[in-house]
């Protein structure tokens, strides 16, 4: 009970915080925002590539590389 009494807290400053805030500081929050999710969507396209969809048929034969990879990483 005292973790949901402090999140609703902890939201409603938050919440109150932006209401309060003057058009300029919105915009700024906006382009960051925007920015950021621009840089995870690009940093996932470009460094994370989905590596077992791309090579490897169907799932089973995902599952067996994944066994494999985890098998042989213990030794």
């Amino acid at each position: 009970m005292h973790i949901i009494r402090m999140t609703r807290i902890f939201l409603s400053m938050y919440s109150e915080g932006f209401k309060n805030m003057k058009p300029l500081g919105k915009k700024l929050w906006l382009i960051i925002g925007v920015k950021v999710v621009i840089f995870f969507v690009i940093m996932k396209i470009l460094f994370f590539p989905n590596f077992l969809k791309t090579n490897f048929n169907n799932d089973r034969d995902r599952a067996e590389h994944v066994i494999n990879s985890l098998i042989q990483g213990e030794k």
